[in-house]
């Protein structure tokens, strides 16, 4: 079985910093890719949303690896990645509830997305 997906939009940074994720209360935005801008239709009356995305920085080892310390902490025992919150997994793709700011067009302001700047999204829906 093949399974295809396509990214709908892009983690973008509000400013310069490549490295932001919106999980300490920083703004991220999401593009949606013009071809999806449509489907924001009547997004604005949401406060939050939840987001898809693709842990696009993972290697190969990562998505290999299915016991892990949780949080990276050796002092827990491990778990298997099912189990945890973990990025290390078979199909590395990212769940985020976040708030919803404000929408611009085709882009979504957002607070609390876990991901990285550059992650693909692969679906937002509604919480």
């Amino acid at each position: 079985m093949i399974i295809e997906l396509r990214p709908v939009g892009v983690v973008r940074s509000c400013d310069d910093d490549a490295t932001a994720t919106g999980t300490h209360g920083e703004t991220l935005v999401i593009e949606v890719y013009p071809d999806y801008a449509e489907g924001l239709t009547g997004i604005e009356r949401l406060s939050e949303v939840q987001v898809l995305y693709w842990m696009h920085e993972l290697d190969e080892n990562d998505r290999n690896t299915l016991i892990t310390h949780p949080r990276g902490n050796r002092a827990r025992p491990k778990e298997g990645v099912f189990a945890l919150r973990s990025p290390m997994r078979p199909n590395p793709v990212g769940c985020s509830a976040v708030r919803l700011l404000k929408r611009e067009g085709n882009r979504l302001l957002v607070t609390g997305l876990d991901a990285l700047v550059g992650s693909p999204v692969l679906d937002i829906k509604h919480s």
